[in-house]
């Protein structure tokens, strides 16, 4: 085995999903195609990841009530998600400036600088800094 290609995140809507992901976290849209759902239906295979990272987020929009359910809670209120950048400071700034909701104040950890946020759906994120 040689990485983690994708891991998904299930999203009420695909576009909404890609506009947070690519216009406001600035990943890069790597794919976004038709595709059909194991009994036929029309779906689209969309793939969003941070620019030169190798690990991807499939966007995968709710199919059905169970999954509807899950939307913004797949982590159980925990954080889901972390993400590493180079200007901490710099990020949280564009980020605020941005809309995203921050649910903790920055701060310093053994391990760096750290705030979570919400994404789109209400998932909770640690933007995590040197």
């Amino acid at each position: 085995m040689s990485h983690l290609h994708l891991v998904a995140l299930v999203v009420r809507d695909y576009d909404r999903a890609i506009d947070f992901f690519v216009n406001v976290l600035q990943f890069e849209l790597v794919e976004d195609v038709p595709s059909l759902t194991n009994d036929g239906r029309p779906k689209r295979w969309v793939v969003v990841r941070p620019v030169g990272a190798v690990t991807g987020m499939l966007l995968a929009r709710a199919d059905g009530e169970r999954q509807e359910a899950l939307v913004g809670e797949q982590f159980a209120g925990r954080v889901g998600f972390f993400l590493r950048v180079d200007d901490f400071t710099a990020t949280y700034d564009r980020l605020t400036a941005a809309g995203v909701t921050f649910v903790s104040a920055p701060r310093s950890e053994a391990y760096g600088q750290v705030a979570i946020f919400l994404d789109i759906e209400g998932n909770r994120w640690d933007l995590l800094g040197p």
